[in-house]
């Protein structure tokens, strides 16, 4: 059934679905739009907002991007990709491919999202050079491990309210993470979730006529080369002692980090991992640049596209169109249903505001009063929250790019099977905020 099902949504995401970078300019102007017909905005208040905000993202799209490139370089040095090899080794035909890189996904998203995305990717890639099978629902399903990171350890919401003197603090107080990451309901969700997700993706497996086959050969790195040193400064780049000089500093650097100070995973700190590991286990800076000049060649999408999205952030935030619609959705909830009604909501808006935090400073203002006024437990709201911005990047191509620059292909090629999995794991969240 979910063969057939997902077979015209492909086609239909194949033709309709236009690039990321069109997708953004699209949405640049629906924002726009609608801040000036919903909102009252005059355009030149909508311009300035647009225009002031179009650089707020810089710090995040190099972290985005480094996430992409030290991710690459560690995937690519020789030990890890004996490992991948192996581990790739284990899956048994086209249908196990599948449930490997989603189970591996899912477990990589859960401990943190700039992880799951890298390891998922590079994972689907070293399948796709030892089994046949097809390579846009392989990648699909990478990515599909992707929703859960909201309701695990790097959580950007629930580690927000679990934090001292976070911004609503004075109004819901400090809410552990017992309350949210590890409550009986969200962890119930996320069992649902590893069950059900791997499923869905082995049962959208077309058959074999219908399949997208990659040839293996063009995703190898080629033979390395012997290189013959004829220069001191040959000498240099070739030199193991100088790599690790600087690399196993770095590593201890994180031992410290996280044994003797308790530090936790964020995005720099998996960004230090991936790029350290990577100096030492490549060997040598030559080798280490070689890869990173691969690895480079995927970042384009990031670098344009992200400015774009700080700019509809800018727009949908200030001229209070995204308060508004969050304020819409849930005028009619009641005690039961605004889990709901907070994750539906979460979800539309994520599609013009695709940042975890950055959406919680738009909806805590609206969904916290509404969550006291009916008498619901805050923490179930504010996860219903997180899983709505986790839900629709199955739809939104945002968090996509360092998939699609890894594996080579475009957001069309992937977003028919996601939009499968956006229905049927919308009701599985939908159930688990409201009932478990």
């Amino acid at each position: 059934m979910l063969k057939a099902l997902s077979r015209p949504a492909v086609k239909l995401v194949e033709r309709y679905l236009p690039d990321p970078y069109i997708f953004v300019l699209l949405l640049t102007v629906i924002a726009a739009a609608a801040a000036i017909a919903v909102e009252r905005q005059t355009p030149l208040a909508v311009m300035r907002m647009w225009g002031d905000g179009f650089w707020s993202l810089l710090t995040f799209s190099m972290q985005m991007l480094l996430v992409l490139v030290t991710g690459f370089m560690l995937a690519s040095s020789p030990p890890v990709k004996k490992l991948l090899q192996r581990l790739a080794a284990l899956a048994k035909g086209p249908g196990g491919a599948i449930l490997l890189v989603t189970y591996v996904s899912l477990a990589a998203s859960w401990i943190n999202w700039g992880f799951g995305l890298v390891v998922g990717a590079l994972f689907a890639k070293e399948l796709a050079r030892l089994v046949r099978v097809d390579y846009r629902l392989l990648v699909a399903s990478a990515y599909s491990g992707f929703v859960v990171w909201h309701g695990g350890l790097a959580g950007s919401i629930p580690l927000t309210i679990a934090t001292e003197g976070h911004f609503t603090a004075d109004q819901i107080g400090v809410i552990g993470t017992g309350s949210t990451i590890f409550a009986f309901f969200n962890l119930a969700i996320v069992v649902c979730l590893f069950i059900t997700i791997p499923l869905v993706n082995r049962l959208m497996l077309p058959d074999d006529k219908e399949s997208v086959y990659v040839d293996p050969k063009l995703l190898g790195d080629g033979e390395a080369t012997r290189v013959r040193i004829t220069r001191p400064a040959e000498r240099l780049e070739n030199s193991v002692t100088l790599a690790w000089l600087v690399g196993i500093p770095g590593l201890i650097y994180l031992l410290d980090h996280f044994f003797l100070r308790g530090g936790g995973l964020n995005l720099n700190i998996v960004n230090f991992l991936f790029l350290f590991l990577a100096i030492v286990l490549h060997r040598t800076p030559r080798s280490l640049l070689e890869s990173l000049n691969e690895a480079i060649k995927g970042g384009a999408g990031i670098v344009i596209q992200f400015p774009f999205y700080a700019g509809i952030m800018a727009i949908m935030v200030q001229s209070g169109l995204a308060a508004s619609m969050s304020e819409a959705l849930v005028s009619f909830a009641t005690e039961t249903s605004l889990p709901f009604w907070s994750f539906i909501s979460a979800g539309i808006v994520n599609l013009f505001v695709p940042s975890g935090g950055g959406q919680w400073a738009v909806q805590a203002p609206v969904m916290l009063p509404a969550a006291e006024a009916l008498g619901v437990d805050v923490a179930r709201v504010s996860m219903a929250v997180a899983w709505g911005d986790a839900w629709t990047n199955l739809l939104q191509p945002f968090w996509a790019l360092p998939v699609l620059a890894i594996a080579g292909l475009k957001a069309k090629d992937i977003m028919g099977f996601c939009l499968i999995q956006l229905f049927i794991t919308g009701a599985v969240i939908s159930i688990g905020l409201t009932w478990f």
